[in-house]
């Protein structure tokens, strides 16, 4: 092929792929016989600069004679392009990632996974203290809005030869496009949800971009002061959403952990009671029996036993703190080595351990231990402390699910207590054995192997 001149570039007709920038045919090159046939009088190089047609060579549109085509060369052109294409795309992921992207991710999942926990913009102690900070924000807001501080825009813009009515228009449009971006700022702060604040705050920044784009005739764009306070604005409702409902979990947990002190109350108040009237009635017979110059010795061993029983009780109903560990595990739930380290006071620990078997759960907790302690909030609290970094839920640490094996929760147990009378390592987990053959093709390994990924 002739040589080009340069600020030429190629000018593929319809239907051809589109060439890298400055992309210069190798020699030999000619078109693919598969693609369509340039429209008549096309001119396959113009001018970068004024975009002028230059008249075509002969030599461009065919091969020299004595260089003939073939699939080689086709197949190096078309590879070429399709070079050119991948790195157009990888450019435009590239700025996707960076931020340079219009592009704003509204899948609320994945925001969330890549924000991670969620951190306090503005920390407050409460939910009211944020409210009251974000009246005084609207407050704010509406008082640059009335002032005309919220839009800049130019005031040397002529209509028609006439300053005045360039000023009507440029404030008109600036009403209207203030209009616009407010609505984006109200629809972003309703549509808020715990979590996703870095959505809004993006749709927002594109928002004021896109709208200084729309106004750049005029020098028209959203003011950086108004802009920070819709912008601190949702960073506050965000925060008064997460701080309502960490209080509202608070006070769940809160209402739970009362019902079940009031529920171990009623349950030692009881057994006081059995126990006062067990040991009347065995007092009772013995005095009788001794009256009469008799005894029995078995009597008085139940007697004493049952003294034992009433000073154990009174111990338990005066120390709030002790209580029994339990470690607890539910396979067909959350798969293999995932275990629920907590604490009951009550006087059957089972019934606890029934509770949480119920219709939450798809089957019946395995207990690997229950261990009595006199001070079991302390021993909680460190099990709780040594496992800390294995829990599942990491946005909220009140809950009692770690990544550990039984086994492992019995070694760090026996270093804070000694010896354990009795400690199940392997779970039955009969309801799920019984049920994972039955289950549809595909998803009798799922648990366990999503626990293994874990």
């Amino acid at each position: 092929m002739t040589d080009v001149a340069d600020g030429l570039v190629f000018n593929p007709p319809p239907g051809w792929p589109k060439p890298p920038a400055a992309w210069r045919p190798p020699a030999s090159w000619t078109p693919d016989p598969a693609w369509p046939a340039a429209p008549a009088g096309w001119q396959l190089w113009v001018s970068g600069d004024a975009g002028l047609t230059l008249p075509q060579p002969e030599s461009e549109l065919t091969a020299p004679v004595d260089e003939p085509t073939s699939a080689t060369v086709h197949a190096s052109a078309r590879e070429s392009f399709l070079e050119s294409e991948n790195a157009e795309l990888r450019a435009q992921l590239a700025a996707a990632r960076s931020g340079e992207s219009d592009y704003v991710e509204l899948d609320d999942a994945r925001v969330l996974q890549e924000v991670g926990i969620y951190r306090y913009h503005h920390p407050l102690e409460d939910a009211a203290l944020y409210r009251e900070r974000l009246d005084a924000i609207e407050a704010r807001i509406a008082e640059v809005v009335k002032a005309d501080l919220a839009i800049v825009k130019s005031n040397l813009f002529t209509f028609d030869n006439s300053l005045a009515k360039g000023r009507r228009m440029t404030g008109d449009l600036s009403r209207l496009m203030l209009r616009a971006y407010n609505a984006e700022a109200d629809n972003s702060i309703r549509s808020l949800k715990v979590g996703n604040v870095q959505t809004a705050r993006k749709r927002l920044d594109a928002s004021r971009t896109a709208i200084a784009k729309l106004g750049s005739l005029m020098e028209m764009r959203i003011s950086d002061e108004f802009h920070n306070l819709r912008v601190e604005e949702i960073e506050l409702t965000a925060d008064w959403l997460m701080k309502k409902q960490e209080e509202r979990e608070a006070e769940r947990e809160e209402r739970a952990k009362l019902r079940e002190e009031r529920r171990v109350e009623k349950e030692l108040a009881e057994e006081r009671a059995r126990l006062d009237k067990e040991r009347q009635h065995l007092l009772n017979t013995l005095n009788a029996l001794r009256a009469s110059g008799g005894d029995d010795l078995d009597l008085a061993r139940r007697l004493a036993d049952v003294d034992t029983a009433i000073a154990d009780n009174d111990f338990r109903a005066a120390n709030i703190r002790a209580g029994y560990i339990y470690v607890i595990s539910n396979r067909g739930a959350f798969g293999q080595d995932v275990v629920k380290i907590g604490l009951t006071r009550r006087l059957e620990p089972t019934e606890r351990v029934a509770e949480l078997s119920g219709a939450s759960v798809p089957f019946r907790f395995d207990i690997h231990t229950l261990y009595f302690s006199e001070d079991a909030v302390t021993l909680e609290n460190e099990l709780h402390k040594h496992f800390a970094e294995r829990a599942l839920n990491k946005a909220n640490f009140r809950k009692e699910f770690f990544f550990a094996s039984p086994a492992e929760v019995r070694d760090v147990l026996m270093e804070k207590v000694g010896n354990l009378l009795e400690f199940r390592e392997h779970a039955d987990a009969t309801e799920y054995m019984q049920s994972v053959g039955r289950w549809p093709k595909g998803r009798d390994r799922s648990s366990e192997s999503s626990a293994e990924n874990s």
